[in-house]
């Protein structure tokens, strides 16, 4: 690794660390004023924003005829965010889940996860499979601007708790919203900026070793672009700015299929052909770690320390496995046998256990009644 390299890549963390500090105290700030609730906040302004790396990164290599790439850094990105970020800001402090979240946005990423691999099926995203993502992604904006608003008070209230009711009052005007914002626009710029940097280390680093454009944009590209979301849920996470850290994460998974993948599908001529390892293995993974949200949000309504250290392992193996198959190890049979035969059931019937037990206790009190 040169010297150039080693720089990029020190540069690129540091713009990113002042960066998230920038983006969550600004977002967060900015939604007290204006009276949004902070998990709106996180699933919109901090989401779409931190997720501002993964669209020009995977919009530029689609038109430099490097499309694995493009579609493998949305995969990726998906899941790093949920088992890497997650796991890591749970680890921190354990996140108390917001009721929203469980019943309407996971299933929304679910749902809008299933619709991205029905269309990927034919072999590739079309410009209309594009068109009708991006349309799909301005109605949920549009929807959750609209319920938000409804919650005005109870998000005034919230904060007046969080700051102080008299701290709040006097800095309403137009002057400190655009100190806010310019917070916000600053921390998004420098988290652009720094993962952008870090990501050019780090794929010279990567192409130099030999690794093929499907697994540098699985891993190395995915993380690198979703650097953000890792600074900006771990520094709101520190702040006791839980639903701005999963709100994140959520938000960035939605954005990520209707807004990257869409906009990219639009602007690459052709759309994007997507490769027969995504389809077959990339794209399950990620939608079983979606659907595996909503039993471990779902039991007790908050991710414990010890659930994140399992989507931190389970992202340890997902890597372990792509570097395995990618240099065609001698352990990967092996691997893929324990994996197989002992992990991945052994965690299926530990989430149902849980599931069981939150239904029967939630039915209890009901039942006394």
């Amino acid at each position: 690794m040169d010297m150039m390299t080693l720089g990029l890549i020190i540069a690129g963390l540091a713009l990113l660390a002042l960066g998230g500090e920038l983006l969550v105290r600004g977002a967060s700030a900015l939604a007290a004023l204006i009276g949004i609730s902070p998990l709106v906040i996180g699933l919109t302004v901090v989401a779409y924003g931190t997720s501002a790396p993964e669209l020009a990164v995977s919009i530029q290599a689609g038109l430099r005829g490097s499309p694995d790439i493009a579609i493998g850094n949305v995969v990726g990105s998906n899941i790093f965010n949920v088992l890497f970020v997650l796991g890591a800001c749970a680890l921190i402090a354990p996140l108390v889940v917001s009721v929203q979240l469980v019943r309407r946005e996971v299933p929304i990423m679910i749902g809008v996860a299933l619709l991205m691999a029905g269309l990927a099926l034919d072999g590739g995203i079309s410009r209309f499979d594009g068109l009708l993502l991006f349309a799909i992604l301005v109605g949920y904006i549009s929807w959750s601007i609209i319920s938000s608003r409804k919650e005005t008070e109870a998000a005034r209230q919230e904060y007046a708790e969080a700051f102080g009711a008299e701290q709040l009052a006097p800095r309403r005007g137009i002057g400190t919203v655009l100190v806010q914002l310019g917070f916000v626009a600053g921390g998004l710029a420098l988290l652009v900026f720094g993962a952008r940097w870090l990501i050019d280390g780090s794929v010279s680093f990567a192409r130099a070793l030999g690794v093929s454009d499907v697994v540098i944009g699985l891993t190395i590209v995915a993380a690198g672009t979703s650097l953000p979301e890792v600074v900006t849920s771990i520094i709101a996470t520190l702040k006791k700015e839980r639903d701005i850290a999963i709100g994140n994460v959520v938000g960035s998974n939605i954005f990520n299929v209707l807004g990257i993948v869409g906009l990219s599908a639009v602007v690459v001529p052709g759309g994007l052909p997507v490769a027969p390892s995504l389809l077959n293995f990339d794209l399950p993974v990620m939608l079983a770690v979606m659907v595996a949200c909503l039993p471990i949000f779902f039991t007790g309504m908050s991710i414990a320390r010890w659930e994140g250290g399992l989507f931190l392992g389970y992202y340890v193996a997902y890597t372990a496995y792509l570097v395995f198959a990618a240099t065609q190890h001698d352990i990967l049979p092996a691997f893929s046998r324990v994996m197989g035969t002992f992990v991945l059931p052994l965690t299926a019937i530990t989430l149902l256990v849980l599931s069981g037990q939150a239904l029967l206790a939630r039915r209890r009190p009901r039942a006394t009644t």
